[in-house]
């Protein structure tokens, strides 16, 4: 398996650089989902974000939200998003980042959820609503482990928060590109700019940039700064609307903005 880092180097050495694709797990199906993640891999997406469903996702939009909401009611259960990534990486040579909320994590216990996530072949967690000055646990979990471990950094951080998400995230530093939550965008914010420049004098190796992107003239104007894009709810309303199929289509598209430098 490679890993995120290798990955996302490799991307912007072969080409303008990385795609980084969410889906759900267990929307609308968990056997679905898995399907879907697959087709992202095909089709030229580099890393797999694979969201763990939450009852109350305070960054995401509606359409992520909605395709939550329907996975818990259909009994998603926390367990199962190790099922999901192992059933992927088994079947496609992308790393899969988890993104979950801390909570679930606490819940089920840090260290166990560590070790499920290095058994199902995992590389590591996005952990949007944890900061790292109060990630003890995990960061003791993952240097345990050699998971990955990604931290936000948004328009609002202070300098310092700056640097501690560059010093503590290994993988790469994920860029919000707006204040607000996820969703397509006409126009992703020029914050989305400054908030890489300013991780950049950090001294980030990496940053990736999420929240609105949804068409490839958009992931072609984010890789001109960022190492890579992170591209969710186009995805998840392609999956809603057409299917694994279309998620597929709407990769394939997407990922040609990737081919320009």
């Amino acid at each position: 398996m490679r890993t995120v880092a290798t990955t996302i180097d490799q991307a912007n050495t072969d080409r303008a650089g990385a795609v980084v694709g969410y889906l759900p797990a267990g929307f609308p199906t968990l056997e679905t989902s898995i399907e879907a993640a697959v087709a992202l891999a095909e089709n030229g997406v580099d890393v797999i974000e694979l969201g763990l469903p939450y009852s109350d996702p305070v960054m995401d939009g509606p359409v992520i939200q909605r395709a939550a909401e329907e996975s818990l009611a259909n009994g998603f259960r926390v367990a199962q998003v190790f099922d999901a990534v192992h059933a992927i990486t088994e079947r496609v040579d992308v790393p899969v980042l988890v993104m979950t909320y801390w909570n679930p994590v606490l819940r089920y216990g840090v260290e166990r959820f560590a070790d499920d996530l290095v058994q199902s072949g995992a590389a590591g967690l996005i952990t949007p609503d944890l900061i790292p000055d109060e990630g003890g646990a995990w960061m003791d979990a993952s240097e345990r482990t050699g998971l990955d471990r990604v931290f936000l950094a948004a328009p609002s951080s202070s300098d310092v928060r700056m640097h501690q998400a560059v010093e503590a995230s290994r993988g790469f530093v994920y860029a919000v590109s707006t204040m607000g939550v996820t969703g397509a965008r006409l126009g992703v914010d020029v914050a989305a700019r400054t908030v890489v420049s300013r991780l950049r004098d950090a001294g980030v190796a990496r940053t990736c940039v999420g929240l609105g992107i949804s068409t490839a003239d958009q992931v072609a104007e984010v890789l001109e700064y960022a190492d890579g894009a992170i591209v969710g709810s186009a995805f998840v309303r392609a999956l809603a609307d057409l299917g694994v199929t279309g998620v597929g289509q709407r990769a394939a598209e997407l990922t040609v903005g990737a081919q320009r430098r």
